[in-house]
């Protein structure tokens, strides 16, 4: 590794705003000409960038999301996979003032799932359906554990039973850890390891976090580093927009993006898109800083994957229903559903209070995949690459030929009958029966032989099948 590379000096501020300010009104001509190239899928660089984010033309504007829904469809197709947040503390001893879980915060009630009141958790979450489970906790760990509550945590997910289902892959958002309890990570068997920047600004950062291991910008920014040295192929990038200025932040993140390829030889295997959402005793969440408009966080969504095309974008539950469709053909890959964000949340139901910040999407699991198939996205729970050791660089040498479509469309499709057999509603039955037999039709022979023969074995009680 290039110990260069290894401090929070690859954000340069300085050239993201020399680069904004040559490009504040870009032409129909150059923008065109960058829209061409992102139809190349080999992604763009921040110059280009710069020049899309001032695009406010009513008629480019639809040709910018043209491409992206281009870029979409040529390499996810139509699929969305589908999990759920599992809040398991929200003990905290930083003070992000945009956060309900701040730990000067009073509004809230203070709570540490016990092992047994996670298996419960899990079990709900396996009863609707739910195959892949995001661990979230605050940075701080009840009683004498420690980090050890986390990996306690991790295996009570995976030993957690329901009927046929179980949590085939946990991945987790939690704190910057140092090397070697990153590789205790490792070793619990997670997925992606995710840590949102939340802002890239260094001022802004640092009047945010005024208190807690969270002030360190260097700590937080250089937790991939750490994680990919510690054999975590799979990490996921972050912000929270809202807080700075969205056009300097794209920019930043993109600067993240290339330090990873440059120093590990690939990036983030996602980046999420939350905006501000109000949050109990939190002026800040209540009035962003930077709020950003319906269109400009369709432009981000856009944008990003226009820039990185491989790389999966993560819509959570903050935004409306209305909201989160109109990103899905722009770019978005991964949704969270019947999501809870407040420790037990699952068992005792939404409590505003208490959550880390107000839903957008209330809907259950159900309701929502009767919605993406009715729109005529595959609802996907895969967990196959995980599983089979597709991350990291194994999974980019198959995406970028096009090749990992050849195992996703199947394997996406036999996960989907599977929720269908043993969890869907009439409703959503007939519905998910009726996209299935349309995506079949549309595929590729050999594709399709593979995908049919895969159905045809979860339909006679088979489970968990997957290329």
């Amino acid at each position: 590794m290039n110990s260069s590379e290894t401090t929070h000096t690859f954000i340069d501020e300085s050239r993201i705003f020399k680069t904004l300010a040559q490009k504040e009104s870009a032409s129909a001509a150059r923008v065109r000409e960058i829209l061409a190239k992102a139809r190349e899928l080999k992604g763009l660089d921040s110059s280009e960038v710069a020049a899309l984010t001032t695009v406010d033309h009513p008629g480019l504007l639809e040709e910018f999301f043209a491409t992206a829904r281009f870029v979409k469809e040529s390499i996810y197709g139509p699929r969305i996979v589908l999990f759920a947040p599992l809040y398991i503390s929200n003990l905290c001893s930083n003070e992000c003032l945009y956060c309900a879980f701040r730990a000067s915060n009073r509004n809230i009630q203070r709570r540490a799932l016990t092992q047994e009141e996670i298996a419960g958790e899990v079990e709900i979450l396996v009863k609707q359906g739910h195959k892949r489970i995001l661990l979230v906790s605050g940075e701080s760990y009840p009683g004498a554990d420690g980090f050890d509550y986390i990996l306690k945590a991790i295996d009570t997910i995976y030993r957690t039973k329901a009927g046929n289902g179980e949590i085939r892959r946990v991945n987790v958002n939690i704190a910057p850890l140092p090397l070697e309890q990153f590789r205790r990570l490792k070793g619990a068997g997670i997925g992606t390891y995710q840590v949102f920047q939340e802002t890239y600004h260094r001022e802004t950062f640092a009047r945010m976090h005024p208190g807690g291991r969270k002030r360190d910008y260097a700590w937080r920014i250089t937790a991939f580093d750490r994680a990919m040295e510690a054999g975590i192929d799979d990490v996921g990038a972050g912000l929270l927009f809202g807080l700075y200025d969205w056009r300097f932040e794209i920019l930043a993140l993109l600067q993240h993006v290339e330090h990873l390829e440059r120093v590990f030889g690939v990036g983030p295997h996602t980046i999420s898109v939350p905006r501000l959402e109000p949050a109990a005793g939190s002026a800040v969440a209540n009035n962003p800083p930077y709020p950003v408009s319906d269109t400009d966080f369709q432009k981000i969504v856009a944008i990003l994957r226009m820039a990185v095309p491989y790389t999966g974008i993560i819509m959570s539950t903050r935004e409306t229903p209305d909201i989160r469709r109109s990103t899905f053909a722009l770019g978005v890959s991964q949704i969270s559903a019947g999501s809870r964000t407040n420790p037990g949340g699952y068992t005792d139901g939404v409590n505003e209070e208490d959550a880390q910040f107000q839903l957008g999407d209330h809907r259950p699991l159900d309701e929502v995949i009767r919605d993406l198939a009715q729109m005529g996205y595959v609802p996907s729970f895969c967990t196959a690459c995980y599983r089979l050791g597709r991350t990291g660089h194994d999974f980019m040498e198959l995406a970028k030929p096009g090749e990992i479509k050849t195992r996703c469309d199947p394997n996406a499709l036999s996960t989907f009958v599977e929720y269908l057999e043993d969890y869907a509603s009439p409703g959503t039955m007939r519905a998910g029966e009726k996209l299935i037999e349309e995506r079949l039709a549309r595929m590729d022979p050999a594709v399709r032989r593979t995908a049919s023969a895969m159905i045809d074995r979860v339909r006679r009680g088979r489970r968990d099948v997957f290329v």
